[in-house]
């Protein structure tokens, strides 16, 4: 067996190990870099709902264009799925004994079902008097982008619905929708299409959720 043979051998035994520990939420993926067309070459548990055979992510590719051998290895970093589920992430880049990056080492945390339980616990844990009592705001946050203070409203509004998006009814995200429209967040130039990749659906969605929200009788917010 070869020194490469080997190192992938290892790399699988641990991805299994890992992912029978943790046998929901937990997804291992093993990325063989010479190939990255195809360069996933084991996976372990079904988190993003890639096959073997799958390729390279843009993380990677990006990495390594940039940082090539003295690529750095990336912990707890949040991702999303294509479907809107939040995923915390850890890649690790594997080396030979000549220092070449051979391999890439991934683990995906689906989070979603914990931050559903967080929004949950909240209503026994929030308190008011962080809160304006003549407008009902909460305390200012401060962003540096107005793509920041979008992401801020729209998780506000999320926390008030006490669920993640992939876990609400079609109401429930009308209803998001409606407090996003209360909050002035679609006055925002280029706000639609930022909601909707927050909420994993198209900007066509989040159109009709919109429309749908208007036709209310009563616009009050959450």
């Amino acid at each position: 067996m070869t020194e490469t043979e080997q190192i992938f051998k290892t790399l699988e035994q641990i991805a299994d190990a890992i992912t029978k520990t943790f046998p929901r939420s937990f997804e291992v993926v093993v990325h063989d870099l010479s190939t990255p067309q195809k360069s996933i070459k084991h996976m372990a548990g079904e988190v993003t709902r890639r096959k073997k055979g799958g390729p390279v992510t843009d993380l990677v590719v990006k990495s390594l264009h940039k940082e090539g051998k003295d690529i750095k290895d990336r912990y707890n970093y949040k991702t999303k799925t294509k479907d809107g589920r939040t995923l915390k992430s850890t890649t690790s880049f594997i080396r030979n004994k000549e220092g070449e990056v051979i391999a890439a080492f991934c683990i995906n945390f689906d989070m979603t079902d914990y931050l559903n339980a967080v929004h949950a616990l909240e209503m026994f844990t929030t308190t008011t008097d962080s809160f304006d009592t003549n407008t009902g705001n909460k305390t200012e946050t401060f962003t540096t982008s107005i793509n920041e203070t979008i992401e801020e409203i729209f998780y506000q509004a999320i926390s008030k619905i006490g669920k993640e998006c992939t876990s609400m009814s079609m109401e429930e995200k009308i209803d998001l929708v409606k407090e996003l429209e209360c909050n002035g967040v679609f006055n925002i130039k280029g706000s639609i299409e930022q909601i909707a990749i927050l909420m994993g659906v198209s900007r066509y969605t989040v159109y009709n959720y919109l429309k749908k929200s208007r036709t209310m009788q009563d616009l009050n917010c959450l």
